[in-house]
Order: C-alpha cells, then sequence, then structure tokens
C-alpha cells in the first residue's frame, strides 16, 4: 500500500467514522474471515462498523468471533441499505470489482463516500480512492495483517482478530499448500498464533465438521468425475436434480474440485455445478504448476481469479456446457502436457 494512501487512512481512522465492510457474493473463508478480522480491529479503535454480506454463506464459517453482528443484505435489506447511506468509510474485501456483490453493485455505485478496497485478485476496478491490491499474496487476510501492521497497530491484534484472519489465510492457502503461500505466510500464520489464534480447532471447524448428507453428495461427485489422461485434466458434474437429491447446504461442495488434483498426472481440475435459481452453471477451476485458470476462466466463461484458483460461470446447459469445455481442451494441449 502506498505510504501516501496509509497516512491518509490513519488521518481518518483517528476521528469517529461510520464504517460499512462489504465482502464478494457467497463469501467463503477468506472474505468472512478478513472482514470479521478488519471489523474487530476497527470496533476496538473505537469505531462504529458494521459488516454487510451480499448474501448468505456455509455455516462451517459461522463459528468465527463477530459472526452474529453480520447483516445479510438479502434478509436484512432495510438495516444494510440504512448502514451504506450513513456510512463515511466502505471498506470492499476480497473483490476488486463491484460486479462481484450482486445486488448490493447499484447501491454501492450510487454511494458517496470513502472507499478502501484490500484484494489479491488480479486486474483491480478503479472504484476505490485507497487501494490496496497486490495479486502475490495468499489471501485478503494476509493482506489485512499487513494493514494492520502499515497503521501501526499489531500490538492490537486480539486473539478474536487471529482467529479470523487465521481462518482465511488457511483456506484460501488450501491449508498452506498452493503456490501462493511464501515464508513471509508462514511468519504472519505463526504471529497469529502467537496472538491467541487456535490453529487446530480452526482446522477442525472447517474441514472435519460433515454431515451425511454432503458425504453422499461427495460420493455423486466423485462417480460423476471424468478424466481425460490426453489434456491432465478431470471435471466433475452435479446437477441441480442431484443437488437436491443430497440435500445440498450452501458450502456442501466446497474443496470438491481439489479432489481431480489428487490423481496423478492430472494438472486440471474442474467442477461444473447447475444453479436453477440463477439459471447458470456456476463453475469452479483449479490448477497445478504453470497453467493459468485464472487466464482460462477470463477467456472462456465469464470469470477469472488467480493463476491456480479461479471461478467461472456458463449461461448454457450442462450438456453443452461440458461439450464447450471439453472442446477447448485441444487449443491448450501442449500447455497442459508440458
Amino acid at each position: 500500500m502506498k505510504l501516501a494512501h496509509v497516512e491518509a487512512v490513519k488521518k481518518l481512522l483517528a476521528t469517529p467514522q461510520k464504517i460499512v465492510i462489504v465482502p464478494h457474493k457467497n463469501p467463503d473463508g477468506d472474505a468472512i474471515g478478513s472482514t470479521l478480522g478488519l471489523w474487530h480491529y476497527l470496533t476496538n479503535l473505537g469505531q462504529e462498523a458494521v459488516i454487510i454480506s451480499p448474501n448468505d454463506y456455509p455455516k462451517f464459517l459461522k463459528w468465527m468471533p463477530g459472526n452474529e453482528h453480520i447483516l445479510n443484505f438479502e434478509k436484512e435489506n432495510i438495516q444494510a441499505k440504512k448502514a451504506i447511506a450513513e456510512a463515511t468509510i466502505i471498506f470492499t474485501l476480497d473483490f476488486n470489482h463491484l460486479g462481484r456483490i450482486g445486488q448490493m453493485q447499484s447501491v454501492l455505485e450510487e454511494k458517496e463516500g470513502v472507499f478502501i478496497m484490500i484484494d489479491h485478485h488480479q486486474a483491480p476496478d478503479d472504484y476505490a480512492q485507497f487501494t490496496y491490491s497486490d495479486t502475490s499474496m495468499s489471501s485478503t487476510c494476509e493482506m489485512v495483517y499487513n494493514f494492520i501492521d502499515f497503521l501501526g497497530d499489531t500490538d492490537k491484534i486480539s486473539k478474536a482478530i487471529a482467529n479470523c484472519l487465521y481462518t482465511g489465510i488457511m483456506t484460501d492457502t488450501g491449508s498452506f499448500k498452493f503456490q501462493s503461500t511464501t515464508s513471509k505466510t508462514h511468519e504472519i500464520a505463526a504471529r497469529l498464533i502467537e496472538k491467541g489464534a487456535e490453529n487446530t480447532k480452526i482446522h477442525n471447524h472447517i474441514y472435519d465438521t460433515n454431515s451425511p448428507s454432503r458425504l453422499q453428495l461427495l460420493g455423486v461427485a466423485l462417480k460423476n468425475m471424468v478424466i481425460l489422461p490426453e489434456y491432465k485434466t478431470a471435471y466433475i458434474t452435479l446437477t441441480q436434480a442431484e443437488l437436491d437429491e443430497n440435500n445440498f447446504q450452501k458450502g456442501d461442495t466446497e474443496g470438491f474440485v481439489n479432489y481431480g488434483l489428487t490423481l496423478d498426472s492430472i494438472k486440471f481440475a474442474v467442477i461444473f455445478i447447475e444453479n436453477k435459481e440463477e439459471g447458470i452453471i456456476k463453475i469452479s477451476f483449479r490448477s497445478e504448476g504453470d497453467f493459468s485458470v485464472n487466464e482460462f476462466a477470463r477467456s472462456h466463461f465469464s470469470g477469472g481469479g488467480h493463476d491456480n484458483a479461479a471461478g467461472g460461470k456458463s449461461d448454457d446447459p450442462m450438456k453443452e456446457t461440458t461439450e464447450r469445455f471439453v472442446s477447448l481442451l485441444d487449443t491448450y494441449k501442449t500447455k497442459l502436457q508440458s
């Protein structure tokens, strides 16, 4: 973050503000962890702050301290709009384009006030007066730690902040196995543990709590897996009917896409999930090595993200979507086989 921006933000936070903190739609561990970590920090400074999530998020993230204070824009619309209207500062975390916040987009586009972006995705938009954007970072939670450090306040990191930030770092690094994990990431994780982050409990909350229906859905997903060895690719499909038959709950498919990468010689893994309510096929892309799924998603499926983890969507039915996907692979055959 630029020194001039740091000084300007310090000056802003030296006086009482009304602050709204916003994650992206369908928030994940990094989005919720970073917003809650920042919320605890700001409220501990004496600021009036509120988190507004564009929609609901998985149950396995709702154990985090401060979760009960998060407003759901879809369900608490009047209260959320009032908070936005009164806000003097809007923090946007873990996204860099207002198109990532669903129904909140038009509300924030019309909002006057100071916008501060903290994000690690590629191609940031220019809506914020103060932007902290770094694609080399493992997670937005790592960036929130740095943001607090820039302001000279790491001594103010409480156990609650540490638990929230550690959660986002752990989830967005795939438990510290993705290439974005650096020595600095490990240093920050260690400092958060020193501050009280309960790493074993956090891992159990995120990964070791399953329902019978989720495990049954995983079984369906694995049965549906298609392996294309000539392209070092594996993909999974889940239809709306399969989700419904297995009592799908938000977050149940988290991590399913990664199973493809556990196969020997597979470099590219994808999951296609039908969403009848939105009328789309939601897609998650994962890769190993130098194959950029960010580039692939941006070029073909209206998406993007990181080099090894990205998302996208298709307006076509499942069959047409997967057929189009497979037809594209020949173009990337050399890259996938290298």
